[in-house]
């Protein structure tokens, strides 16, 4: 569910009709609904009733400091992947203690900053970043807490570049390899077991590559606590899917109960990783029509916003609604909604069925919560967008449009 809703023909964010944000701040614009923030990390939390959790919100979907301090306040926590994730946690009022740091790359420093601020968990993804971090432990005087990382193998089903739980996936620790890393972890002096921690993917649409995953892991978690190794957590990662067109992904009371079932008997304090299932529907990026154009093959609208803005069509070939602000009528052609980039795949919306937009009409691209703003880039030197966050019939700008003179802010002529 989301709070973008009709009101006499005009498309509302809450209580705000979003032609006026549009008007009053330009376009393109991403808008943010704190209500649907808000039920959507309720109903997850919720759907794991009593059992110890934590939800880490995966700051990398999207993330601005105001959906950030929403989430601290809803007593959320943070799953980071760089240093720049955890200042921007730390900016934001989120707990350190519920942050816990993934990914592949982490330097040294990285690492001594998390370290120093007191996180949850490194999620250790290889053998020699567990030493790498041991090192860090033993230099600052501390254990760093760690989860390693492991790959089960099992296919998420999902679009090969989100797929991470593949043997063949750059992303954690191979099954086997995992108790042996665990026994050579208890020698070392900068490091302490704290949990175990998989991840499979991102936009998961069934509940089956969850369930599969996790029976494993949860198995391989009983295992190390049965062989004396102090375990306390279990990530069991995020990448629920979201609805785009026609997807069902699984309800969070079905993955709920997916993952509830998998890990019974652990007595695991569960960490959850969601991202785009907090983030993804609650916002929209709103765009203006530019031109109309037409060849021999086929109808085209150009809109302000373009794939240096809204990158995931081009780069995932992803499907995102395109909807007037104001609903009109009249006859629907095929048309492809196109950006001013100067790229062919610069295609937001391909083979839709509209009523012809006239230039300077208003339009948004829906479910662009997730992965939108923050993979937006100054490719051909265009500033990114402003972000709006609304709550009732109130709103405010939580991020300006960049300036012109932004783009070579750092540089030297």
């Amino acid at each position: 569910m989301n709070h973008f809703i009709w009101r006499k023909g005009v498309l509302h964010a809450e209580g705000v009709p979003l032609p006026a944000i549009a008007e009053s701040v330009g376009t393109p614009t991403y808008v943010y609904s704190a209500a649907t923030l808000t039920r959507h990390f309720r109903v997850v939390s919720e759907a794991f009733g009593a059992t110890p959790h934590l939800i880490c919100y995966s700051v990398k979907a999207n993330s601005n400091l105001a959906i950030l301090r929403l989430f601290a306040g809803l007593g959320g926590g943070f799953d980071i992947v760089s240093g720049g994730e955890l200042a921007r946690v730390k900016q934001a009022g989120g707990a350190a203690e519920k942050t816990v740091f993934a990914g592949v790359g982490k330097t040294q420093e990285e690492m001594e900053a998390a370290l120093a601020a007191g996180i949850l968990l490194f999620n250790v993804e290889s053998a020699e970043e567990l030493d790498a971090l041991d090192a860090v432990g033993r230099r600052l005087g501390r254990r760093a807490p760690f989860a390693l990382r492991v790959n089960p193998d099992v296919d998420a089903r999902t679009h090969r570049y989100i797929s991470t739980g593949l043997k063949t996936s750059k992303f954690g620790v191979p099954f086997e390899e995992a108790v042996a890393l665990y026994t050579r972890a208890k020698k070392l002096k900068g490091v302490r077991a704290a949990g175990l921690d998989c991840h499979i993917g991102s936009q998961l649409t069934q509940a089956s590559p969850m369930r599969a995953a996790l029976t494993k892991v949860a198995g391989l978690y009983t295992e190390l606590k049965a062989a004396g190794h102090p375990l306390a957590y279990l990530d069991v990662g995020g990448g629920l899917g979201i609805t785009y067109t026609d997807e069902t992904p699984p309800s969070p009371e079905e993955y709920a109960r997916t993952v509830l079932d998998a890990t019974k008997g652990t007595g695991a304090h569960l960490v959850l990783e969601p991202g785009r299932a907090l983030v993804g529907n609650a916002g929209v990026l709103l765009t203006r029509v530019l031109y109309r154009k037409k060849t021999p093959a086929k109808h085209f609208v150009v809109v302000d916003a373009g794939m240096n803005d809204l990158i995931r069509p081009a780069l995932y070939e992803a499907h995102h609604g395109f909807q007037p602000l104001v609903k009109r009528r009249g006859k629907a052609v095929e048309v492809d909604v196109v950006g001013p980039v100067c790229e062919s795949t610069d295609v937001l919306a391909k083979a839709r069925s509209l009523v012809l937009p006239q230039a300077g009409e208003l339009y948004a691209f829906m479910s662009a919560g997730a992965y939108g703003m923050s993979m937006a880039s100054n490719y051909n030197s265009r500033p990114r967008p402003a972000e709006v966050m609304v709550d009732g019939e109130a709103w405010r700008v939580v991020r300006e449009r960049e300036r012109i003179e932004d783009l070579w802010r750092g540089e030297r002529a």
